[in-house]
This record gives C-alpha cells, sequence and structure tokens, in this order.
C-alpha cells in the first residue's frame, strides 16, 4: 500500500469546488490513521482497488449483463465484468458468479428471490445467537415475507446446535436453510448442512459474507461444493469494495441473474463491479494466502490475549478474523466498552450474547493485519483493552497515545 489520503489531485479538485466535502475525506483519512480498526466487517482496499472506484467506468450505465444490455457503449463495461465474473468462478470453484449485488443483503434478498416465494418456510441462525438481519429479523424483508424458524447454539459450548438443526428441519421442513452468522467465530459444517437439506428437501443457501475471504485464501473451507447459492460481500476480509457478491450452480445461473437483474436491482455499479474484479485477481495471489493466514493466526492470538486479561470469549476462541466477548466479568456491558474503547482510539461493535440478556463485543483481525501487525501486536492490544475500560481520564489519554504510536509504525496506507 502507498497512498496515505486522497490524492492531492482529488483534494485539489475538491478544495476548490466543495471545500466542506474535501475537510470530511480529510478527516475520515486521519481518523483510520489514528486510531484501531477492528470492527469485523472492514478492511483497507488496496491503491489500485480505490483507483477503479474512481475511474470512469463510474459514468456508465449498464443494466443488464454482458452481450445483453439495455444501453449502448457497454464494451467496456462488459470486459470488465466477465473479468469479474472469470475471476470469482475460478478462485472459488463455482459454476457461475453474479457480481452485481449493490450489497451482502442485496445479494441474500437476489437468493431468496430465485429460490423462494413470500410465505415459504426458512430455517436460519436466530438473530439473537448471531444470524443477520436478512435471516428473519421482523423489521427487514426476510422476516415480512418468509416464515423463518430459528435455530441457535449450545448454551455450554457456544457451538452450533447441529441436532436442533436437524430437528427442526425435519419438523418444519423449510423450502430453504441458511447457514451463516455475523457473530459466530466458528466454522459451520457444511457437509452435515447440505445432508439435513437434501434430507427434507431444502434448498441449502450460504450466507458467507464474513468467511468468504478467508475462502479465497485457503484458510476456511469452501461452501461453494455444497451450497445451492452461496451469498458473500466483497470488502471485509476480501478486502475489496463495498459490495455483493452471488455463486451458485449451473443449473440455477440463470434464475439467480434475473433475481438481482430485473426483479430487486437495475443498473450494475460498473467501476464498483470493476473494482471487485481487482481484488478478486488480488485474492488469488500467494500473498493473499499468506495474509489470509495471518488473519486467523492473529486472531486466535488476539483472542487468547482477551481471555487472559479476563474477557468471556463465546465458543471459547475463533477459527476466523472473527472474535466475541463478554466483557461482563471486567464489570462493563458491551455497549459501555464500546463507547470506551472507541474514546481511547479501539474501534469495534457489540453483539448479541446467545443465552444472555446482554450485549457482547465483537472485533476482527483483518484490518490490523492488512496494516503489517503481528502476534506481537495483538497482545499488545488486548492489554489496551483493559486499561481503556477503567474509564480513567489518564488511563484514556495514555491508552489513545499508544494507538497513535501504534498506528504511525503500521499506517493503513504507506509510510
Amino acid at each position: 500500500m502507498s497512498v496515505s489520503a486522497p490524492p492531492e489531485e482529488v483534494l485539489d479538485v475538491l478544495r476548490r469546488q466543495d471545500p466542506q466535502i474535501a475537510d470530511v475525506l480529510l478527516g475520515e483519512a486521519r481518523r483510520q490513521a489514528e486510531t484501531l480498526q477492528l470492527i469485523a466487517a472492514e478492511n483497507f482496499t488496496s491503491p489500485a482497488v480505490l483507483a477503479t472506484l474512481g475511474s470512469p467506468l463510474a459514468n456508465k450505465y449498464a443494466e443488464g449483463y454482458p452481450g445483453a444490455r439495455h444501453h449502448g457503449g457497454c464494451e467496456y463495461a462488459d470486459a470488465a465484468e466477465r473479468i469479474a465474473v472469470e475471476r470469482a468462478t475460478a478462485l472459488f470453484g463455482a459454476d457461475h458468479a453474479n457480481l452485481q449485488p449493490h450489497s451482502g443483503s442485496s445479494a441474500v434478498l437476489a437468493a431468496y428471490a430465485a429460490l423462494l416465494r413470500p410465505g415459504d418456510t426458512v430455517l436460519a441462525m436466530g438473530l439473537e445467537h448471531g444470524g443477520h438481519l436478512t435471516h428473519g429479523s421482523p423489521a427487514n424483508f426476510s422476516g415480512r415475507w418468509f416464515d423463518f424458524v430459528p435455530y441457535g447454539v449450545d448454551a455450554e459450548t457456544g457451538l452450533i446446535d447441529y441436532e436442533q438443526v436437524a430437528a427442526l428441519a425435519r419438523h418444519h421442513r423449510p423450502t430453504a436453510i441458511v447457514c451463516g452468522s455475523i457473530s459466530y467465530p466458528r466454522h459451520p459444517d457444511y457437509a452435515l448442512f447440505r445432508a439435513v437439506a437434501d434430507e427434507v428437501g431444502a434448498y441449502l443457501i450460504a450466507d458467507a459474507a464474513h468467511p468468504i475471504g478467508l475462502v479465497a485464501g485457503g484458510a476456511a473451507p469452501n461452501p461453494v461444493p455444497y451450497a445451492d447459492v452461496v451469498c458473500a460481500t466483497t470488502h471485509k476480509v476480501l478486502r475489496g469494495p463495498r459490495g455483493g457478491m452471488l455463486l451458485c450452480r449451473a443449473e440455477l445461473a440463470e434464475r439467480v441473474d434475473r433475481a438481482v437483474f430485473p426483479f430487486t436491482q437495475g443498473g450494475a455499479q460498473m467501476h464498483t463491479i470493476a473494482a471487485k474484479a481487482v481484488a478478486l485477481g488480488e485474492a488469488s495471489t500467494p500473498a493473499f494466502t499468506a495474509y489470509a493466514h495471518r488473519v486467523v493466526e492473529h486472531a486466535r492470538v488476539l483472542a487468547a490475549a482477551l481471555a487472559a486479561e479476563g474477557f468471556a470469549l463465546t465458543t471459547g476462541g475463533t477459527d476466523t478474523h472473527l472474535i466475541t466477548a463478554d466483557p461482563a466479568p471486567l464489570g462493563v456491558d458491551g455497549r459501555t466498552a464500546r463507547a470506551r474503547l472507541s474514546a481511547a482510539g479501539l474501534v469495534l461493535d457489540t453483539c448479541a450474547l446467545p443465552h444472555g440478556d446482554g450485549r457482547g463485543i465483537r472485533l476482527g483481525t483483518a484490518a490490523v493485519t492488512t496494516q503489517g501487525m503481528g502476534a506481537p501486536e495483538m497482545a499488545g492490544i488486548a492489554a489496551l483493552f483493559t486499561a481503556a475500560l477503567r474509564d480513567e481520564p489518564e488511563e484514556t489519554a495514555r491508552v489513545r497515545a499508544e494507538v497513535r504510536q501504534l498506528t504511525r509504525s503500521f499506517p493503513p496506507y504507506g509510510r
């Protein structure tokens, strides 16, 4: 990585035309450079991805698919999308890929539109156990249009209760089963989910928004051989632009494509699709494979260090980039912990705690690993957590100063 802020030529234009937004961009660049980005769903894209997002393809309207657009002048848009699709199918071993979804939620919506009808029964992880809003929240389209039956995790181990999954599937005979979570730090057993889905005649949808980057780097099991449709994001560990992606079997390709366009979306964001192609190309390299494995190694080191500091880890640890923990043993709840950590320059999220009334914290190691930090830094970050949670002004100031020193040593975009 080699840039530290928006390119000077961009800022020069903005300073003249819109100084307010120029200040916003500079402020965000400073925020990212001076605090630790530990949100599990965030990462730093490469300069090549950023440059592609600001490319002339941002001007192109390209409803439809390569070779069948509703607008003229799409020869280069077609080329970009074909490259993105080819790279995605090769990287994940999928028959077909659709790179047009604007987000992970858009990808899930399209998967449901391809396979389900309103009122169908769907089995998915309960929201309080780590399921996503698109897994049946009453505030989301999923909970309003479909009949969701939740499964959960074992109260003792924190691991998915596969006996419950099978029993619920046999009782409710769902049209589809969704495996995937936003705060489950272990690998799902895709083969077992496939067996349950086959037994009851259900589709299997894998929501791999979080682990797909690890899958690309060979650091997590691949859901593609097991799922009928895989929904994913292209940011997070994959280090691409914010957006969604669908992978599926050949016989579902047309249904999936039509569910994206024209059913749920209009014109594709071609600059984003081209940036997805760039990220997928980067993810196919040995350097990315090494990176993905470091992300997992660092998450395990950080999880162990947090446990040593007194945090209660859900499932006792992690197999991924993701850590979820209860700070209650340190005398605070998740929301209080997030606020105190943020004040000290440690940026993360809260999450639901299964079988509990409170909230925990959710963090990840993708961004700090991109910055070049290693295992020693992970142990140091855990110690900073404990100090920041004391909520003592002098300690908070000391932690923030240490965070700034750490980010100066490991800047997100070059020195």
